[in-house]
C-alpha cells in the first residue's frame, strides 16, 4: 500500500473505531514530508464540517502558517465530498490521491454521491433565493478600497 495512503487509512480506522466519525482519513504531504494527517471527527465535535480533508487542511495551514497550501498533495481514503473539494481548491492543493469512490461512500450510508448529483442539477432540494444584492455587493467595493487587504 502507498505509504501516505496507509497513514490516511490508519487515521480513518482509528477515528471510526473510536466513534469520532465516519471511515475517512486524509494526509497532506509536501516535499515528501507529512504536513498533517487527520480523520473525520463529525461525531466527536458535532461539527458537520469536521471531515478528514478539512481537518487536515486546518492542521496543515496552522503548521505552515499559511492559507495557501500550493505544492502540497492530499491523500484521502475516499473521493472528496463537494465541501472538501471546495476546501482543497481554496487551499490551492495541487493534487488529490483518493481510494474509495462516492459509490462506496453511498454503500456506507453517506450522502457524498447525492450531494455531487445536486451540484450537477440532479435532486435539487435546496431553496436558494437572492435578496439584498446591492448592499451585499457593495462589500466588494469596500474590500477593493482597503489598502491593507490580503488577497487569497
Amino acid at each position: 500500500m502507498n505509504r501516505w495512503m496507509e497513514i490516511a487509512y490508519n487515521e480513518a480506522t482509528n477515528g471510526m473505531l473510536s466513534n469520532e466519525g465516519g471511515p475517512f482519513g486524509a494526509v497532506i504531504v509536501k516535499d515528501d514530508e507529512i504536513i498533517a494527517s487527520a480523520h473525520n471527527e463529525v461525531i466527536k465535535t458535532n461539527d458537520p464540517t469536521a471531515h478528514a480533508e478539512v481537518n487536515a487542511i486546518r492542521e496543515a495551514s496552522k503548521k505552515l502558517g499559511s492559507f495557501d497550501l500550493s505544492g502540497c498533495v492530499i491523500y484521502t481514503t475516499c473521493y472528496p465530498c463537494p465541501m472538501c473539494l471546495g476546501a482543497i481548491y481554496w487551499a490551492r492543493i495541487s493534487k488529490i490521491y483518493y481510494g474509495a469512490t462516492e459509490d462506496d461512500a453511498a454503500r456506507g450510508g453517506f450522502d457524498d454521491k447525492h450531494f455531487h448529483g445536486m451540484l450537477r442539477g440532479e435532486n435539487k432540494q435546496l431553496d436558494i433565493e437572492q435578496i439584498e444584492h446591492e448592499k451585499s455587493a457593495s462589500l466588494f467595493d469596500i474590500w477593493l478600497e482597503k489598502d491593507d487587504r490580503k488577497p487569497y
